[in-house]
């Protein structure tokens, strides 16, 4: 049974997720830009529904959808937003990216996912599992396509996606119109390689702009970017 993860102002349960709650999550969540003051947010792959969560404290948005395909995480989903302070502007879908793509008319100033992605050709036994993990269930061209249609004009994409694979991503948003304006490459250790690529992307083409985040010196002694990155959400930052 898995504890529920509690942040400073919001509790998440995780107990029927595949996917529990992970450090990509938190800080996609705290690095996402909000410098156009979305007024309409979305959350592609929701599982336990942190990051809408973490958006809604953070953001004044007036409406934070959220997508799941799994229909245990999305009823996990739901019992979170409405157990949250904001339980009034979220709301979550039980849809696939493309039934939603495909029925919904709004679009979003402000798109967030936390993929699955891992492509290793190992899977296990558990279905939920292997769907919250494995890029097949969502490939980078389908969640591309996706948000090229949802995404507002002037709206800002943010993803994580592993750093081996952020050529190719990056040819595939631009095929999509897609553009990068921020990309943070996520460390362990100052010695360790970089793990991850998070991608802010949006219609237009701009300046990129490129920085590195280090996780730890060593172990359990957080760098000071690390902590003033995620310190209005973790317990102990």
């Amino acid at each position: 049974m898995s504890k529920p993860f509690v942040f400073k102002q919001f509790t998440v349960e995780q107990n029927k997720c595949a996917m529990k709650i992970g450090t990509d999550a938190v800080i996609l969540g705290s690095w996402v830009n909000l410098e156009n003051n979305p007024n309409s947010i979305l959350d592609i792959g929701a599982g336990t529904g942190v990051l809408a969560l973490m958006l809604a404290q953070r953001s004044n948005a007036e409406l934070i959808d959220a997508i799941e395909i799994d229909e245990k995480a999305y009823e996990q989903c739901v019992d979170n937003f409405e157990n949250s302070p904001w339980n009034n502007r979220l709301f979550c879908y039980h849809a696939s990216l493309e039934e939603f793509t495909e029925e919904i008319e709004d679009k979003y100033d402000l798109i967030v996912s936390n993929p699955p992605f891992y492509s290793e050709d190992y899977k296990s036994k558990n279905k939920e599992r292997d769907l919250a993990r494995f890029k097949d269930a969502l490939p980078f061209k389908h969640l591309l396509e996706s948000v090229s249609i949802l995404l507002e004009k002037n709206g800002f994409f943010h993803v994580v996606i592993p750093y081996e694979d952020e050529i190719e991503f990056l040819e595939l948003s631009k095929k999509h119109k897609l553009f990068p304006n921020k990309i943070l490459h996520l460390k362990g250790t100052t010695e360790s390689t970089i793990k991850r690529s998070f991608i802010k992307l949006s219609h237009d083409k701009r300046a990129i702009t490129i920085n590195e985040l280090i996780i730890e010196t060593s172990r359990h002694n957080y760098t000071k970017d690390y902590i003033e990155l995620t310190k209005d959400f973790y317990l102990k930052m």
